[in-house]
């Protein structure tokens, strides 16, 4: 049976039926479709000037949001295919994974969820939900209402990492991969949009994540723990040569696994340095110092990705790994190995004192971006938020139109329209120097 033959009618049934294409143009599958859709999508555009780990414009090397998607994309789909899941679907919901981010990261979450309360709260990932399903501007259904990129059903489903509403969320704990603590609830849908969620959830009970969503969550796991390493080489903020173990394992306990001993750690760094490709010696800029690293960042990526292979078939023996019929299986080793290195980057890159200082104006700067949104009302906001306004049934449904708006700023373009809207007597060339973006 073929990939395509695993996935049945309700798999690719979309919420507003299409008509089959013209005769002449190229024919592709509804799962091809579905990626390509993603792939032009503004909101994926928007993604190159969003933050990552540090603000997208500081060095021409740094990661953004774009970037990191694409790399994930690659892991998911190449993983999807080794395991005989469906690597379009896969690779889609890799693409849309950081769509609903705000501007500054996880730092601009934080924010919107405190200023949300009162409206369904807010959250990355309902907010990629809410843009695939409402907000991007593609299709609608016959009362008028936007269906956004009208994805099948299976990539909808590959696509929501949290599957439950807000009301089921357990109480957020540790760190994100950026650094910041989190603070935000994690859930996958808001509470308006629960109609399309109940579609998309359709015959599945419970919270469990079809393997699709599994697929594309690993490899996000795999590309910021083995590129925030990578970045942090080449901008001279660490050296694999020369690592203070007793004071990273302090903060491989505190940001990642708490309860590991340090024997647990020693082992799962001893593992890694046994890579053929671990540097002996430092990094000096080169272009083969560069090409070493890169050959690592490869060899890391395989390394785990066929842990997780081999440990998925043994456990699932002739089980197709499609949608709701199988799990993805993460050894304990390799879940290990993946939190000493994020362990790594953290340790050296990620809590340079600096940047306490920057994500608290970056802070500042999204809260005065709702508040003074909030009192332009349409005045303030983009053509396409305009007829959400005038719709809105009552203060809650406008604040989400207003959160709706901030979230799909860029960095820059938050900093912009903070100028833009600051009141009368604002000192803006004083907003404007902040630097929130670098």
């Amino acid at each position: 049976m073929s990939i395509e033959e695993l996935y049945d009618d309700a798999a690719r049934e979309r919420l507003v039926e299409e008509p089959p294409k013209r005769v002449d143009a190229p024919v592709r599958l509804a799962f091809e479709r579905d990626r390509a859709r993603v792939v032009h999508a503004a909101a994926s555009r928007r993604l190159a000037a969003k933050t990552q780990v540090v603000g997208p414009q500081t060095d021409d090397f740094v990661r953004n949001r774009l970037t990191h998607s694409l790399e994930v994309a690659q892991i998911a789909r190449d993983l999807a295919r080794a395991l005989g899941t469906h690597p379009d679907i896969a690779e889609t919901a890799a693409l849309a994974h950081d769509m609903g981010h705000p501007p500054f990261g996880h730092n601009g979450e934080r924010v919107l969820a405190e200023l949300s309360a009162d409206c369904g709260g807010f959250e990355g990932n309902a907010q990629t939900l809410r843009l695939l399903t409402r907000l991007e501007s593609k299709t609608f259904d016959a009362d008028g209402a936007s269906v956004g990129l009208n994805l099948t059903r299976a990539t909808l489903d590959a696509c929501t990492k949290y599957p439950w509403p807000r009301s089921e969320a357990t109480g957020p704990h540790g760190v994100h991969a950026d650094g910041t603590p989190r603070v935000v609830v994690k859930f996958g849908v808001y509470d308006d949009d629960r109609p399309v969620f109940d579609w998309l959830r359709a015959g599945v009970a419970g919270r469990r994540r079809c393997v699709e969503a599994q697929v594309m969550d690993l490899a996000d796991d795999v590309a910021y723990s083995v590129h925030d390493v990578e970045d942090g080489i080449v901008a001279g903020r660490l050296d694999l040569t020369s690592l203070d173990r007793a004071a990273l394992w302090e903060t491989v306990r505190s940001w990642y696994l708490p309860g590991a001993d340090d024997a647990t750690l020693d082992s799962a760094l001893d593992g890694l340095r046994a890579v053929g490709s671990w540097p002996r010696s430092s990094y000096d800029g080169s272009r083969r110092s560069l090409a070493a690293i890169k050959n690592l960042t490869s060899d890391l990526i395989g390394r785990f990705c066929g842990g997780v292979q081999q440990a998925t078939f043994a456990a699932t023996e002739s089980v197709p790994l499609v949608r709701h019929r199988a799990d993805l299986v993460v050894p304990e080793d390799t879940e290990v190995e993946i939190a000493v290195l994020k362990g790594i980057a953290a340790h050296y890159v990620m809590q340079a004192g600096d940047r306490v200082a920057l994500m608290e104006r970056q802070r500042q700067l999204v809260a005065e971006l709702v508040e003074w949104t909030w009192a332009r009302g349409a005045d303030g906001l983009d053509p396409v938020f305009v007829a959400d306004w005038d719709e809105a049934a009552d203060d809650a449904a406008r604040r989400r139109v207003v959160i709706d708006q901030v979230a799909s700023l860029t960095d820059a373009s938050a900093l912009a329209r903070h100028t833009a809207l600051a009141p009368t007597g604002w000192a803006r060339a004083s907003a404007a120097s902040r630097q929130v973006g670098s």
